[in-house]
């Protein structure tokens, strides 16, 4: 068996195999990638689970590849700063910056923490060859992939510490460093979405038996004179809710995910604050509302969608914003409350962020188990409502 690279060596090979020309393949290119949300459990991810797979027989190096462009990497300081604590900087991450134009023939590929491709990369969807995801399946990768699985889950870290703890366990020594290092370096990459995702594990509507477990045994691999878990998630949830320097139409893209759904197109943004945050941020809510309006007219959506998370006072809270921009989407947002009536909606501040002539309507969501996993079903499903009404663009 091969020595074992250590992680930055790893994120070399795979650069350089990346920028190779086509005739220096001796095969397809393995790509493993996250959503296009590209938060820390996406990016997170995509790093560990290539680098598990590279290191098991028969060797087949897979490169992990962050679903945005190098430009939008800097908005995700969170994983700036557990890169850091792994001893790897942004500039070992590879984004869709340095993806090559290629034919979906010379490629494979490996979903985490989605389990469809979106966007330009649909056209790669027929040579998808494993997927491992806790959202809402959507039913278009292949059942006949090895390994397909897509169940619920705190974080999709943990379906992937699951799938792969016995071919870690299995490595070959590392030629020159020290292994205790370098498996503590990849623990803390594997268990900083863990931890995020769940709230340290304290959050009862989203944990898991498996994220109990996959914490569990990361720990194991930690050097633990020098770990403590609930300052690593202070300090790492710290960073992540540092959004006062960012622009809003920074904010509202640094966590974003889009659908097309029955001719309409669906946009959700997530916030780590709430909107009162928001509103002190933009000192007035009409510059709110510009914002958000000029954020969704660039993306030519028919609905926009702001999720927020926040804790004043000890209290997690979740709050909803849905806006119909056009004819169509107008009549989606104002069918949302009926599709949705599981999330125990109750209108925000009496209706502060409210208006457009009904258009837009903002809640405070009582159901706190429901994060974008679910709720993002729910509002494709009142887009699906909607009949052949001509679009009118904001």
């Amino acid at each position: 068996m091969p020595p074992r690279l250590p992680l930055k060596g790893f994120l070399a090979a795979a650069r350089s195999a990346l920028a190779a020309p086509p005739a220096q393949r001796s095969g397809p290119l393995t790509l493993v990638i996250g959503n296009e949300s590209a938060d820390l459990d996406s990016l997170c991810s995509a790093v560990v689970l290539a680098y598990i797979r590279s290191n098991t027989s028969p060797h087949t190096l897979h490169i992990p590849l962050s679903n945005i462009p190098r430009s939008d990497l800097v908005l995700r300081t969170e994983m700036t700063d557990v890169l850091q604590r792994a001893g790897l900087a942004p500039t070992d991450i590879l984004t869709l910056s340095e993806l090559p134009d290629l034919k979906p023939e010379d490629t494979e590929w490996f979903l985490v923490d989605h389990n469809a491709l979106t966007g330009d990369l649909r056209k790669f969807q027929s040579r998808v060859i494993g997927c491992i995801d806790h959202h809402v399946d959507e039913n278009v990768t292949s059942t006949d992939i090895k390994p397909r699985i897509v169940e619920p889950c705190g974080s999709c870290m943990s379906l992937i510490i699951e799938e792969s703890r016995a071919a870690w366990d299995s490595f070959a020594p590392l030629e020159t460093e020290d292994v205790a290092d370098e498996d503590d370096n990849l623990a803390k990459l594997a268990l900083a979405p863990i931890l995020i995702d769940t709230l340290d594990l304290k959050e009862e509507h989203k944990v898991k038996e498996k994220d109990i477990l996959a914490a569990q045994y990361l720990h194991t691999k930690l050097c633990h004179h020098h770990f403590h878990q609930n300052k690593f998630f202070k300090e790492i949830t710290a960073v992540k809710e540092d959004i006062s320097k960012l622009s809003f139409y920074d904010i509202f893209r640094k966590d974003y995910k889009e659908w097309e759904e029955a001719g309409l197109k669906l946009g959700i943004s997530c916030i780590v604050q709430n909107f009162d945050y928001l509103l002190d941020k933009a000192k007035n809510p009409h510059v709110f509302i510009d914002e958000l309006a000029s954020f969704a007219k660039e993306r030519k959506l028919d609905v926009a969608s702001v999720m927020t998370t926040s804790d004043p006072g000890g209290e997690f809270q979740r709050h909803l914003l849905v806006w119909g921009i056009t004819d169509r989407g107008v009549v989606a947002a104002k069918n949302f409350p009926s599709v949705a009536k599981s999330l125990k909606l109750e209108q925000w501040k009496d209706g502060l962020l409210d208006g457009d002539d009904g258009k837009r309507k903002t809640w405070r969501q009582k159901d706190l188990s429901a994060s974008r996993k679910q709720v993002a079903p729910l509002l494709r499903d009142a887009l699906k409502t909607v009949d052949g009404t001509s679009q009118s663009q904001l």
